[in-house]
């Protein structure tokens, strides 16, 4: 013969048990789920600018010839409380470097910039003709004007910002992206020594 004290214990810790799991069970159903099947919902990922603090306006790109040097400018806003350095950027149009435009012997020349572009805290870093760009070493196709050319900026702390820039037919003040050119502090092209002025 049983003992019914012992039956009881059982029946409340069954019932115990039960109440928990359903109370789980619902709590879980609560959290984010489709309408069809309670298939988990994932969060909407952040755009670019929330993840990074770094938020690229009016980009755009100047057309060149297939194996022509060219470079690609933008706005670079830091919306974030600290300091933001890009320190590479990647294109599958082309291999590219970061460059910058700078004094030497009273003529201005273009060269890589070393440490990569800083945009302080809350402000903004222009990328423009005659300054600092994103070179495009060698594109292996023609990027005509109103062609579309992604990016990927990467950024010193390993996070990455990618764009999409239109190609521009530009003229500019003459500026040239080929190796060995320079310009004087006028701005206009300066040939290299022994070949004839543009």
């Amino acid at each position: 013969m049983s003992n019914p004290l012992n039956r009881g214990s059982r029946r409340t810790l069954a019932a115990a048990l039960l109440a928990g799991a359903l109370t789980t069970l619902g709590l879980t159903g609560c959290g984010g789920s489709d309408a069809a099947g309670g298939t988990p919902v994932p969060a909407a990922a952040p755009s670019a600018s929330a993840s990074t603090g770094l938020v690229v306006k009016d980009p755009w790109v100047k057309a060149a010839k297939a194996g022509t040097m060219t470079a690609a400018f933008a706005i670079l806003v830091n919306d974030s409380a600290t300091d933001i350095t890009v320190v590479s950027a990647e294109s599958p149009a082309s291999p590219m470097e970061l460059h910058e435009m700078t004094m030497q012997d009273g003529k201005m020349l273009m060269r890589p910039k070393q440490g990569g572009f800083v945009i302080k805290a809350r402000s903004t870093h222009e990328l423009g003709p005659g300054g600092d760009h994103l070179m495009l070493m060698k594109p292996a196709a023609a990027i005509d004007a109103g062609n579309e050319v992604t990016f990927t900026l990467k950024l010193a702390d390993g996070r990455t910002v990618p764009f999409t820039a239109i190609a521009k037919p530009f003229a500019g003040a003459g500026e040239s992206y080929d190796p060995g050119m320079s310009m004087p502090a006028s701005g206009m092209p300066m040939a290299p020594m022994g070949s004839a002025a543009p």
